[in-house]
């Protein structure tokens, strides 16, 4: 069968007006409509058309009926069963994946005489099949658009066959105007008319040409409708890289051509379409040129250079396309289809700026969104806190994660060695608020965790003193405190920070200071005041008043405590830890930094904190009243975390330095990443508990997952290091490990410890064993260079040398991987890694412990665990609260595929 083309074309082009494109008249067999792409844009397409979907195909599926808003369409296994139930169609849509598109364009032509289009969607059809495509198309005189294309639209018939185009709501994008749209690029052919609508240009026909490497219905097809198309006055081509389409093409109308993909040139295979690959000539460079020349101008259009002729423009930015038009349609007399809806600067529905102080050039104000979206919006805004998508959280995190590079990790985008430098009690709140709090927030969590620090009369401490007289490690006795610290503990603090929130959430407050903020229009109920106020057996406790009265002390700020004092009655104690730890959160929630889970359940975390480190305290040292004989009066409006920390592994508050060392061990050891030990435990016990439904999550049995999965490889191993440190230094009368004239010659100490080294490993060969590796020397990742550093190593070591301070103890350990190398024990120089920095600057914090005879080895021992716990427990927080927002239940469990039996 041969059909008559066009007279003049060397080859068969049916369509000789674009107004023939699309039209309400065309009826149209839809391939593969059950798919997954078909079934959500054809019912639309039908809808928009009035109706032009006659039926569609999807083998072994036949009888099925495809839902749209105006009625079903029916679904037959072929073709020709849809023709023999009486149906007519002009018009075949091809949805069918890749090596199926060839025989379903032959089923079209095959069986329906009456055939003149079909458009492809499919993206990817093999070159060797889209040449055959076109053989066929030519051979039975059948007009084909594609591949990998949207389809084509008329705004002025409204009708859409194919793809997407106008989106799921065609009737906003498709307005009927003066100016045709060809475009390599189905997603910009909207993007594209609704830039036009913009600047007051309405559109024809749009016409998506797909970018597959064969273009079956090219520019200069297109080129000829438009010509014979009185609707059309100009035409705007979105044009890329690859094939000479275009090249030639002698327009009679106006015309802006967007041609993009320079960068495309340095490439070797294709980026997005498949033909958008530059060969021989035909680069944007290239095409760019073609424009030009068909144009007359000499330069590229844009904003600062409005080159263009009454014959077109040439623009390499879709945003310049509006302004290029109205530029080229003055030139040749013609006024815009309709008023201009605005400009394409920016215009901002909704915006977060996170706190961050920004010039004012980029405070971009906030305009009304358009219907329906302005209602949604005002939904968002009316939402409390951050919302986060759940999704399986197995070896994954949003808390946390490593750079591979320097191995240092990062914990809510803040690195561990500048948490390093931070107050614990910045650390301690960062999980939870996700930034870093600020001075007045670090006093209020000083408060809180001050205020539960001491367990005297808290059957907590029965128990742990009985776990450590067992001879449990650290970690084992802190699980005990933790694992008293159950849901009925936090029952009544989680129940008043709720209502915190809820009281003050649309308020208009936006810091928890709220310094001038009038409370006087916060209504509360008589159960919500209950919640608060002491019973008559709690008002007998005087922390709460004691809790406030170090809140002014220290001149902190918290409206929520305000509010409470003023409703006339003693607070509870849950109460006003409650207040604290929403004066802490509130302005993160309220940026949506957070979620209002995580605000929820911040006193959860600072109780488990408190009772954490209490729990490291030994008992003797709890009374009522008094920690380690220091009158609760005077912890609660002086100390620090730091300060508590230190008193449980020195037995004495330490000096400002000794302070700011200890906040720098534990910054170092907060995490790393979601694939330690330790982050499994507790992350595995968030998906144990099941955090779909998170009111069931048990935080203090996370937390002992954490504490149950360290132990003596993974957390006491920083003792190791401390050994060696203890066997190399136990002959020497060392007074301060911190004065650099400390006469030692740690030259000497390393050389002569890598001679006995070198001769263990060589007899070792001997008798076919290992030598143990020296504790603190050596890394995975930094090695094989003739010199290598860690690099956490060398920030600490500049940070002490900063401060003007030395470590007799780091500075031997520089020696002795020298000296190892030096002495032929190893083949190049290892690095200091971080666990030697670690144990050094922990032994100088606690050698004149040592050397009294106050801290044994064994309590050495103990310390370097702790303060590995302290450090951990942060990190874990954060995987805690990230698992609890973001993950499914059960989801860290290993498939049985996965798991291997071994015999």
């Amino acid at each position: 069968m041969f059909r008559q083309g066009i007279q003049g074309f060397p080859y068969y082009l049916g369509i000789n007006s674009l107004a023939d494109m699309a039209t309400r008249e065309d009826r149209v067999c839809v391939l593969n409509i059950l798919g997954g792409e078909s079934r959500q844009v054809t019912p639309v397409s039908h809808a928009f058309s009035g109706g032009n979907v006659c039926f569609g195909t999807s083998p072994g599926r036949g009888g099925q009926i495809l839902k749209t808003p105006i009625g079903g369409i029916p679904v037959y296994n072929n073709v020709r069963e849809g023709l023999d139930a009486g149906h007519r169609f002009n018009t075949g849509v091809v949805y069918l994946p890749p090596a199926g598109v060839r025989d379903g364009v032959a089923e079209l032509m095959r069986v329906n005489a009456d055939l003149r289009k079909i458009v492809i969607v499919t993206e990817k059809v093999a070159v060797h099949d889209a040449r055959e495509i076109r053989a066929m198309g030519q051979s039975y005189g059948v007009d084909i658009i594609g591949s990998n294309c949207l389809g084509v639209a008329d705004s002025w018939n409204r009708a859409r066959i194919g793809g997407a185009l106008g989106g799921d709501n065609p009737q906003e994008s498709l307005l009927k105007g003066s100016i045709a749209i060809f475009s390599n690029s189905g997603g910009f052919t909207t993007t594209i008319g609704q830039y036009l609508a913009i600047g007051g240009w309405g559109t024809t026909t749009l016409i998506s040409s797909g970018k597959d490497v064969y273009i079956q219905y090219s520019a200069s097809d297109f080129a000829h409708a438009f010509h014979n198309d009185p609707r059309s006055r100009a035409a705007v081509l979105y044009v890329e890289p690859g094939g000479y389409y275009e090249r030639g093409i002698t327009f009679k109308k106006p015309v802006v051509a967007c041609v993009v993909g320079r960068w495309k040139s340095q490439l070797t295979r294709p980026v997005g379409h498949a033909g958008a690959l530059a060969g021989a000539g035909d680069r944007a460079e290239d095409k760019e040129r073609w424009f030009m020349e068909a144009f007359g101008v000499k330069s590229i259009f844009t904003p600062a250079n409005k080159e263009a002729t009454s014959r077109g423009a040439v623009v390499t930015n879709i945003a310049d396309i509006p302004a290029a038009l109205a530029v080229v349609m003055e030139l040749n007399h013609t006024k815009p289809d309709f008023p201009s809806r605005g400009n394409l600067s920016l215009k901002s529905w909704i915006s977060n700026d996170q706190g961050v102080d920004l010039p004012e050039g980029l405070m971009i104000p906030n305009v009304t969104a358009p219907e329906p979206y302005n209602e949604q919006i005002a939904g968002i805004r009316r939402q409390i806190g951050a919302v986060v998508a759940r999704q399986s959280m197995k070896d994954k995190s949003g808390a946390s994660v490593m750079d591979a590079g320097t191995q240092v990790t990062s914990v809510h985008g803040i690195a561990s060695l500048d948490l390093a430098l931070k107050p614990l009690e910045a650390n301690l709140a960062l999980p939870l608020i996700h930034e870093l709090a600020d001075e007045n927030a670090c006093a209020l969590l000083s408060i809180a965790v001050a205020a539960e620090i001491n367990l005297a009369g808290d059957p907590i401490l029965v128990a742990v003193h009985a776990a450590r007289e067992a001879g449990n490690a650290p970690n084992a006795v802190m699980a005990v405190a933790a694992g008293l610290i159950g849901p009925k503990r936090v029952e009544r603090s989680l129940a008043c920070i709720r209502a915190l929130i809820d009281l003050f959430a649309h308020s208009g407050l936006k810091d928890g200071r709220g310094r001038g903020f009038d409370t006087s229009s916060i209504a509360v109920d008589q159960a919500t005041q209950h919640l608060f106020i002491a019973t008559e057996e709690e008002a007998a406790d005087t922390l709460p008043a004691d809790i406030c009265a170090a809140v002014a002390a220290r001149g902190c700020q918290s409206v929520f405590l305000q509010f409470l004092a003023g409703l006339g009655g003693p607070l509870s104690r849950d109460a006003v830890l409650a207040a604290i730890a929403i004066t802490v959160a509130w302005e993160p929630l309220m940026r949506k930094r957070i979620s209002r889970l995580t605000a929820e359940t911040l006193p959860w975390y600072l109780k488990l904190y408190s009772v954490m480190i209490g729990s490291a305290i030994p008992a003797a040292s709890h009374a009522p009243g008094l920690l380690r004989g220091i009158p609760r009066k005077d912890y609660l409006e002086q100390w620090t975390v730091a300060d508590f920390c230190f008193l449980a592994i020195a037995g004495r508050r330490p000096t400002r330095i000794e302070a700011e060392h200890l906040q720098l061990l534990a910054g170092l050891l907060i995490s790393n990443g979601p694939g330690s030990i330790s982050a499994q435990g507790a992350k595995g016990a968030v998906a144990a508990d099941g955090p779909q439904t998170p009111e069931r999550v048990q935080i203090n049995k996370a937390m002992m997952g954490f504490l149950t999965h360290c132990g003596f490889s993974h957390g006491g191993n920083g003792f190791e290091a401390i050994a060696l440190l203890l066997a190399q230094f136990k002959d020497f009368k060392l007074d301060d490990p911190n004065d650099p004239d400390h006469g030692v010659d740690l030259k000497g100490l390393a050389k002569a410890f890598a001679h006995q080294h070198r001769k263990d490993k060589a007899q070792a060969r001997e008798l076919g064993i290992e030598v143990p590796a020296i504790p603190g020397v050596h890394h995975p990742v930094f090695k094989g260079k003739p010199v290598n550093h860690d690099p956490r190593e060398q920030f600490v070591a500049s940070l002490v040398e900063e401060w003007g301070g030395y470590n007799i103890f780091h500075a031997f350990y520089r020696e002795l991987v020298q000296a190892l190398h030096d002495e032929g024990a190893s083949s190049y120089v290892f690095c200091v890694n971080i666990d030697a920095v670690i144990a050094a600057l922990l032994l100088g914090l606690l050698w004149d412990e040592h050397r009294s005879g106050a801290l044994s080895e064994r309590d050495l021992e103990v310390a370097a665990f702790t303060i590995f716990l302290f450090g951990r427990m942060i990190g874990s927080a954060a995987e805690i609260d990230d698992h609890l927002n973001r993950g499914r239940n059960m989801d860290t469990r290993t498939l049985w595929s996965a798991c291997e039996f071994v015999i």
